[in-house]
C-alpha cells in the first residue's frame, strides 16, 4: 500500500514539474527574424573573392544552416531590386520589393532554396521595402520581431528609411533593426545609423563575423543590474518599483520591484537588448534616466541616483484624530508629491520638503530635511476638543485668533444644535447668529481656549 502511495506521489510531482516546464516555455517570446536582402543591380559588383551577390548568398546560407537548429525561432525573407531591370533614373521601379519566403513557410530551407534563383536587376527602394515589412509579421501576442537588412547601397527612391524605421518601432511592429553594409563606402555608413544598429562588412571574412555577431545579439539573453545609488554612490537603495519604457514607442516593456539578491547586491534582470530604454524609478519624487542602450550578450550595469531617507509623522500623546494626513511637497513647489498618513513611515528622496498638516487648523511646516538612511520625525501637539452648544439653529464659524487677524478653521452645522471639533491648542473665537434673527445686531461671539488633551465646552446662550 505504501509503495503504491509513493508511486502516486512521484507521478503527481512529475506532472507538476512537466506543467511548470511547459508554462515556462510558453512564456518565452517567439523570435522572428525577417531578412531584407538587397538584390539591386549594384550587387553585381566585385567584392573580395567574387561578386557581392554570390558572397552574400553563400554566407547567408552558412548562417541559415546553423539557425535551423535553433528552437523558438521563425525566419522569413524579403528581397528588393530583383524584379524590374534598372534602365535609367527616371524609369527605376521604386516598388520593386517582395516577400519571397513568409514566416511559417519552411524557414531556413525555404530561404536557401529561394536565394538560388535571386538575381540582381533593379534599384534600391529601402524605405518602401521597410514600409512593406509591417505586413510581413503575422499577428502575435508574444513575439520579438526583428529585421536584418543586408545592403550595399543607400536609398535611391527619395524615401526616408530612418522615418520608416522609427515608425515601425514606435508602432511596436519591430525592434530596432540591424543593418549589415556589404562593402559600403565609409561616408555612406552614417546614412544608416538613424535606422538601427549598423555593422560594416568590409570584406568576406568580416561579413561572416558580422552575421554571427548580429545573430548572437538578436538571440542571446542580455543581463542588467540596476544600481540605485545613495548619497555616497553606494548601490544600497532597494524595494522600489522600476518601469522600463521603450524609447521609440513609449510603450511600457517591464515593470519590476527592485530587489537585493541573496548576496546582498542588486538582482540580475534579463532584458531585451534590442531596444533602448527610459527607466522611471518610482521613488517620491520619481527619478528617471533615458536613452539607455544595452550592450547585447553581456552583463550591463545601470547606475541611477536614488538616495533616500524616511519621514515619520506623529501626534504627541493620545488624540481623537481619525485618519490624520499631511500634504508633502518639494520645498518651494506647489505640486503635491504625497498625502502621508500619520503614524506611518514613508520614504522620500534626500532633500527638503514643505508639509501641510491637515489638522484643524492646518499646520504649515516648511523646510523639513530628509537625509540619507535617516528617519526624520515630525511631531505635532496633542489636540483638544471643543463642544459648541446653542439653543437654536443658526449660522456660525470658528476662527483661530492670531496676532493680527482671525483665521477661519471651521463652519458650524447650521441644521444642528451642537458641534464637536478636534482642534489644535490655541486661542479661538466662535461667531454665531440664530436663523430666526433677521438683524445683524443679534450676532453672538465668544472666545475660548483649547489645551492639549482637554475638552472645552463653548455655550452660545
Amino acid at each position: 500500500m505504501n509503495i503504491l502511495r509513493n508511486h502516486i506521489i512521484l507521478l503527481f510531482l512529475l506532472l507538476l514539474a512537466a506543467q511548470a516546464t511547459a508554462q515556462q516555455k510558453q512564456a518565452e517570446p517567439l523570435n522572428r527574424i525577417l531578412f531584407v536582402f538587397d538584390a539591386s543591380q549594384s550587387m553585381f559588383g566585385r567584392w573580395d573573392s567574387g561578386m557581392k551577390i554570390d558572397i552574400a548568398k553563400k554566407l547567408l546560407n552558412e548562417l541559415l544552416d546553423s539557425l535551423q537548429q535553433v528552437d523558438n525561432l521563425d525566419l522569413a525573407l524579403r528581397v528588393y531590386g530583383h524584379q524590374s531591370p534598372f534602365i535609367s533614373g527616371s524609369q527605376r521601379d521604386c516598388k520593386d520589393t517582395r516577400l519571397e519566403v513568409p514566416f511559417d513557410k519552411g524557414g531556413a530551407a525555404a530561404i536557401r532554396k529561394r536565394l538560388t534563383t535571386i538575381q540582381p536587376k533593379g534599384t534600391t527602394p529601402i524605405a518602401y521595402s521597410l514600409e512593406q515589412t509591417a505586413k510581413d509579421f503575422p499577428p502575435c501576442g508574444n513575439c520579438r520581431n526583428m529585421i536584418i537588412l543586408i545592403t550595399d547601397g543607400i536609398e535611391e527612391c527619395d524615401g526616408d528609411p530612418c522615418a520608416v524605421s522609427a515608425a515601425l518601432q514606435r508602432n511596436n511592429i519591430i525592434l530596432k533593426p540591424f543593418i549589415i553594409g556589404v562593402g559600403l563606402d565609409l561616408d555612406l555608413i552614417d546614412h544608416f545609423r538613424c535606422m538601427g544598429n549598423v555593422f560594416d562588412a568590409s570584406n568576406e571574412s568580416s561579413f561572416r563575423k558580422v552575421l554571427n555577431v548580429v545573430i548572437a545579439q538578436a538571440l542571446n539573453p542580455t543581463s542588467v543590474q540596476v544600481n540605485l545609488l545613495n548619497s555616497h554612490g553606494q548601490p544600497i537603495e532597494t524595494d522600489v518599483n522600476m518601469t522600463f519604457y521603450d524609447m521609440h514607442s513609449g510603450r511600457m516593456r517591464y515593470n519590476l520591484i527592485h530587489t537585493m539578491n541573496h548576496r546582498g547586491v542588486p538582482d540580475t534582470l534579463t532584458i531585451d537588448a534590442m531596444a533602448s530604454y527610459r527607466i522611471k524609478v518610482h521613488t517620491i519624487p520619481p527619478v528617471e534616466k533615458d536613452s539607455i542602450v544595452l550592450i547585447p550578450g553581456i552583463h550591463n550595469v545601470i547606475g541611477i541616483d536614488a538616495a533616500q531617507g524616511d519621514l515619520l509623522l506623529k501626534v504627541k500623546g493620545k488624540h481623537d484624530y481619525r485618519y490624520l494626513e499631511a500634504i508633502v511637497r518639494q520645498k518651494g513647489k506647489m505640486e503635491t508629491l504625497n498625502v502621508q498618513p500619520f503614524d506611518q513611515k514613508e520614504r522620500y528622496l534626500v532633500g527638503r520638503y514643505d508639509l501641510e498638516i491637515l489638522s484643524t487648523p492646518r499646520i504649515l511646516i516648511p523646510d523639513v530635511d530628509v537625509s540619507q538612511s535617516h528617519t526624520t520625525t515630525i511631531e505635532i501637539p496633542q489636540p483638544g476638543m471643543a463642544h459648541v452648544m446653542r439653543k437654536s439653529k443658526g449660522t456660525g464659524d470658528v476662527f483661530l485668533k492670531t496676532d493680527k487677524e482671525l483665521q477661519w478653521v471651521w463652519s458650524l452645522n447650521d441644521e444642528g444644535l451642537s458641534d464637536s471639533v478636534v482642534l489644535q491648542p490655541g486661542d479661538y473665537k466662535v461667531v454665531f447668529r440664530p436663523t430666526g434673527s433677521k438683524r445683524t445686531f443679534y450676532t453672538v461671539e465668544k472666545d475660548f481656549k483649547i489645551e492639549s488633551g482637554k475638552s472645552q465646552l463653548v455655550e452660545l446662550y
